[in-house]
């Protein structure tokens, strides 16, 4: 899988609310209780999932719907997070403090009373589910599955909800599918360009500012796409390379055999 800005999954890509995500044989979204020297974390906030003990523990709903919330909202408490989600503040609490025992969420200070704001610890996050050790692999599956769940029930949320959507919106997105037909090679070569180019043009300011709620212009809403690209298992064989190479069709064969009624 590939990653995404709000958090990010080996390589998965999931998006913020309002930011991107994709998926490769891993997944990027955007720590476990690493030692000295083993921080995943990369450079500006960046986060390479491995420890199979942090993958596992991300791989619970309620602990991505509150980071989705936290890069909706920036900082929450537990009792703020709970309108949001739904659930019990005490729930929430035990939950945040699993992500900060793993390093995903931090205290954002300024907090009254026992009320203590959590905030995202990163910028992006990554992981892969092909990976040497079994554990590893099978928890980052669980965590794909956890991904995937939530983003296409979002996009299956709004993309047959169309008109809902905010006057101007309709004409604008949507979805789009195509179909071709690779080596390895060149599929890693596309993805890795598509990427790239959406990356580069969704990356820079005035963009990443709005993470913050403070930065969002008036109108702004939470825009999500999604970049996939995967085999598919699914199609029917083709046919048998001899079939019909006589130039009949089965049609006309049976045809042939049949017999009108006196």
């Amino acid at each position: 899988m590939t990653s995404e800005e709000f958090p990010r999954p080996g390589t998965v890509r999931a998006p913020e609310p309002e930011e991107s995500g994709d998926l490769d044989a891993g997944a990027q979204v955007e720590q476990g209780d690493e030692g000295p020297g083993d921080d995943p974390r990369e450079d500006r906030g960046r986060l390479n999932l491995t420890d199979p003990k942090a993958i596992r523990a991300l791989a619970h709903p309620v602990r991505w719907a509150l980071l989705e919330a936290l890069g909706q909202a920036g900082t929450l408490t537990a009792t703020q997070a709970s309108e949001m989600l739904g659930e019990s503040p005490a729930n929430c609490a035990f939950h945040l403090r699993t992500l900060a025992k793993y390093g995903f969420v931090e205290e954002a200070g300024g907090g009254r009373g026992r009320e203590r704001p959590w905030r995202q610890s990163y910028d992006s996050m990554s992981w892969r589910t092909r990976q040497d050790d079994p554990q590893a692999s099978q928890a980052a599956e669980a965590l794909d599955q956890v991904w995937l769940d939530r983003t296409l029930a979002r996009a299956r949320r709004s993309l047959t909800s169309m008109a809902e959507w905010p006057e101007g919106l309709d004409s604008t997105l949507g979805g789009s599918t195509s179909t071709l037909y690779l080596t390895p090679e060149e599929a890693d070569a596309l993805f890795t360009e598509l990427r790239q180019t959406f990356d580069r043009v969704s990356g820079p300011r005035p963009y990443k500012e709005r993470k913050d709620p403070k930065h969002r212009p008036a109108g702004a809403i939470p825009i999500e796409f999604t970049l996939f690209g995967y085999p598919v298992f699914d199609l029917p064989p083709l046919p048998a390379a001899d079939a019909g190479a006589d130039g009949e069709s089965d049609d006309d064969t049976a045809a042939e055999g049949l017999v009108a009624p006196d």
